[in-house]
């Protein structure tokens, strides 16, 4: 029985936390241990005298070593199929004299059996994990000394599994000889043989071993954990690495294992600015200003721009609300309605009007009388404030003469203004021209006073 007790203790430092029967995950197993053979239980009469003699330990043959050998592999359905072999010296033998059949020693009979056994386990069907009972029936050949005799095989047992593929088996088989003869040296005594050691299953497949077998590792070529089915989760964040999109940095399950370090609901992976919180449409960047440009792209990011203008706003130097780009009159202010520059004033008009009475033409001629200069001058001063003004030129004679005379003379006189004005930097495209002849008079041609007046320069204004 010490023989029993040492494998046990064996058996449990062995042992580990979980545990599983042999099945088609682990289709092989070896055993190996001590077994004990009695001969007082074939030979007692009655229930109660077989049970004594079963529990009789010193009446066990027992060698204190390895002294059998088992293999099996499983079948399928809770069944497999398994061969045996043990040793053992026969020094304490039952036979038939007396009533009370006495034990003596034959002269320590050398003992052999080989043995081919089926076992069902319950295992599956009572859904255990570590507890494994087994039934089994077989049969074999059994050598006692001299003697030798074919046997028949039914007995129980119990595999205790303690990591997956470790169990502690105890089992006792009934052997049922064909001679039955008690006598040594002649014949085979039916017998009782127990053994108990140490099972070990094996031959399930873990290329990555991971201790998962390939038939159940979603990632059998990469060692993982038992809780993603054999895969990794290389960044620690509970999402293994087959579903993670960012396999090597701790994320978050609602983005597929990438993180959000700004907490602004796009993560870091699609976020052009995983550091500072920013909004969907500029792909995680800020926009601190409201004017549509995220910041990194904004040249003023805290004062809202246009982005024609990189976000910037257009300046406006005469602060007349047209910017600069927009206003003809950036240094001048003006209303919006007059591109940013200043409206002439019907006094300004008069103005032009009445220095263009005092432009005095040599007579006949379209040239210019010295004092006209100076009075041109002061029609460029007054156009050049209001540079989006547009004036039309209108040259006039008195009835002096014929029309043949003095319309291409008031056409000349009127273009002579016109480009007196560009020469000066008025822009040609506000100026128009023409003569009108004596057809539109002001004043009566019948005194020299009317006639005076008559001969002009108007300046219009052009809408």
């Amino acid at each position: 029985m010490k023989h029993l007790n040492k494998l046990f203790a064996a058996a449990m430092l062995c042992a580990g936390i979980t545990a599983n029967a042999q099945d088609a995950d682990h289709p092989w197993a070896v055993t190996i241990g001590a077994n004990a053979v009695n001969t007082r239980v074939s030979s007692a009469s009655g229930f109660s005298n077989k049970m004594g003699s079963y529990f009789k330990t010193s009446e066990w043959n027992i060698l204190p070593s390895v002294s059998y050998l088992n293999v099996a592999r499983y079948l399928g359905d809770g069944f497999s199929i398994g061969v045996v072999g043990s040793v053992n010296k026969i020094d304490k033998f039952v036979g038939t004299e007396g009533e009370r059949y006495p034990v003596s020693n034959p002269g320590d009979l050398a003992y052999y059996g080989a043995d081919a056994e089926v076992k069902y386990s319950f295992k599956e069907l009572l859904k255990t994990k570590v507890v494994d009972p087994f039934l089994l029936v077989g049969g074999g050949y059994t050598f006692m000394g001299k003697a030798s005799q074919g046997t028949v095989n039914g007995g129980v047992g119990l595999n205790f599994w303690f990591t997956e593929n470790v169990a502690l088996t105890v089992q006792s088989t009934y052997k049922h000889s064909f001679s039955e003869s008690r006598i040594p040296e002649l014949g085979v005594a039916s017998h009782m043989q127990h053994f108990a050691g140490i099972r070990f299953q094996f031959g399930g497949k873990d290329t990555d071993g991971d201790g998962i077998l390939d038939k159940y590792d979603e990632c059998p070529d990469v060692a993982g954990l038992k809780e993603f089915n054999g895969c990794p989760d290389t960044d620690g964040d509970g999402i293994p690495d087959h579903k993670d999109e960012c396999p090597d940095v701790a994320g978050l399950p609602e983005f597929n294992g990438c993180p959000d370090t700004d907490g602004d609901g796009i993560p870091d992976h699609k976020d052009e600015c995983p550091e500072v919180a920013g909004l969907p449409q500029f792909n995680g960047c800020p926009d601190t200003d409201g004017d549509g440009i995220p910041d990194h792209l904004d040249e003023c990011p805290e004062v809202a721009g246009p982005k024609e203008n990189k976000g910037c706003p257009w300046p406006d130097r005469d602060g007349d609300g047209v910017p600069d780009h927009l206003d003809k009159c950036p240094d001048v202010a003006g209303p919006a309605s007059n591109h940013g520059c200043p409206e002439i004033k019907e006094e300004q008009v008069k103005k032009l009007n009445d220095y263009g009475k005092t432009v005095l033409f040599h007579t006949g001629k379209y040239t210019f009388q010295d004092s006209s200069y100076a009075v041109l001058d002061n029609m460029v001063k007054i156009m050049k404030e209001y540079p989006t003004a547009k004036f039309h030129i209108a040259g006039h004679t008195d009835a002096t003469g014929s029309d043949k005379i003095n319309l291409p003379l008031s056409d000349n006189r009127a273009n002579a203004v016109k480009v007196y004005l560009i020469e000066k930097g008025i822009d040609a495209s506000r100026l128009t021209s023409q003569g009108y002849g004596s057809a539109e008079p002001i004043a009566s041609n019948k005194t020299v006073k009317g006639k005076e007046l008559n001969r002009r320069v108007e300046i219009r204004l052009v809408k």
